[in-house]
């Protein structure tokens, strides 16, 4: 089968990193995969070199008409037998390219309950018959996408799938603490994502404030992952509360693996999100996770961990302190079976498999 991914950017984000994922799954089953990216530089890459990334330089309006034309010379010339976009940029271009050729079988994945404002929502209105599948990647996120009648009442949900084998090894916890320069017996409290108002992480940062005011005798350092736009922001909010020592900015990390695996708490604290795929990578590692309600992430956890309501940083904190106040055993406990229900529902063998059904109504 050949399978035509387009995707908005090849950045460190969930959705770019499953796109990633599915497509060398996709390849080493035997199909013949490319990557269409409309802007951006790739940032992440497929491990096979037999995936080629195409990029459109759709990165000005007044570049649309050149990205189009390549983007329909790629179809006359691939002959996809599937298109699946990924995001909301992607996806909207995907289905207003098929005016021009009609023939070819689309699928359109939104990655979030929260994808844009209006206008957005009515370009989604505006292009939906041009779409054969619209899927979303949590049950809320695909509601919410039907009340907004962004997508059909037919819209499914596909959850994101995770490559387990990344998280089979538990890591030396202490090896990775003196890598990072931390004391033996810090207790490491972890968040991973781009440095996004949509990670909400001021909630995070006066989260664990509180947390530190309470329990000032204990020794707490809270890591955090990613890089993004509000990075200016968050270092200042850091500094205003004093908690240059506590708090440590990682950027971005090939070892995420290993740090879910080393932290004894992963904390998400975002304002919205569509599925939470930094919260199931958590579980994966075996890893005690507190969260915010936010999207499809109560779906993820299925009742495993601790989940309080977004933007409220005083019982983010509270479920932290009480989290962080288990016995072993009751983390323990907790987290295989946390891991159990990743590997029901979102290990990623599974998933491509609902994708091929999925391919195959073509």
């Amino acid at each position: 089968m050949k399978i035509l991914y387009v995707i908005t950017g090849l950045t460190l984000g969930g959705a770019e990193k499953v796109v990633i994922e599915l497509a060398e799954k996709m390849h080493i089953l035997g199909n013949d995969v490319k990557i269409v990216y409309l802007k951006g530089e790739a940032v992440i890459r497929p491990q096979f070199d037999e995936i080629e990334l195409i990029p459109l330089n759709l990165n000005k309006l007044f570049s649309i008409p050149k990205a189009s034309k390549k983007y329909q010379s790629i179809i006359k010339e691939f002959k996809p037998d599937v298109v699946h976009a990924h995001m909301v940029h992607a996806n909207i271009f995907a289905r207003v390219q098929k005016l021009f050729l009609p023939q070819h079988y689309l699928i359109c994945t939104a990655h979030n309950a929260n994808e844009g404002g209006t206008l957005r929502m009515f370009a989604y209105r505006l292009t939906n018959n041009y779409a054969n599948v619209n899927t979303n990647v949590s049950e809320e996120a695909t509601q919410a996408f039907k009340d907004k009648k962004a997508f059909k009442d037919s819209a499914i949900t596909v959850y994101n799938g995770i490559n387990l084998n990344k998280f089979q090894n538990k890591c030396d916890g202490l090896e990775v603490k003196k890598e990072l320069g931390l004391d033996l017996n810090t207790k490491v409290l972890l968040a991973v994502g781009r440095l996004h108002e949509q990670k909400d992480y001021p909630n995070l940062i006066s989260a664990f404030n509180i947390l530190q005011q309470k329990e000032k005798c204990c020794n707490y350092k809270l890591l955090i992952v990613g890089d993004g736009d509000q990075k200016n922001n968050i270092q200042q909010l850091i500094n205003e509360l004093g908690l240059q020592n506590n708090i440590i900015l990682l950027g971005r990390r090939n070892d995420v693996a290993r740090l879910m695996s080393m932290a004894d708490l992963f904390v998400l604290s975002s304002a919205y999100e569509g599925f939470g795929l930094v919260v199931a990578e958590a579980m994966a590692a075996k890893t005690y996770v507190v969260a915010t309600d936010a999207g499809g992430v109560k779906e993820v956890m299925s009742g495993f961990g601790k989940l309080v309501p977004p933007k409220k940083s005083d019982l983010l904190a509270q479920a932290m302190s009480e989290a962080l106040s288990l016995s072993d055993s009751e983390k323990i406990q907790n987290n295989d079976l946390a891991y159990e229900h990743v590997i029901k529902n979102f290990d990623l063998d599974k998933i491509v498999e609902k994708w091929l059904k999925l391919y195959a109504k073509k």
